[in-house]
């Protein structure tokens, strides 16, 4: 995956995870977590579930833990 690639997947899921910041901390991982499964395109969702594997470098605390959560970690 291209640098520019997982730059925008990171921006795309911290603004998801910003939208459902309002909600209790697990609720707003579990949110996330749930938009990604439902929107995301699988080669998108691998993508990012790839990026957090190598570090996750630029992800905000919520959308980390819900790929996370998506990978089964």
């Amino acid at each position: 995956m291209s640098h520019s690639t997982a730059d925008k997947l990171v921006k795309m899921a911290n603004q998801i995870g910003m939208f459902f910041a309002a909600q209790r901390h697990s609720d707003a991982v579990a949110g996330t977590a749930e938009h990604l499964k439902k929107f995301w395109d699988p080669r998108m969702r691998a993508g990012i579930i790839a990026h957090v594997e190598h570090g996750g470098e630029g992800l905000d605390k919520v959308p980390l833990e819900a790929v996370l959560k998506l990978a089964g970690k």
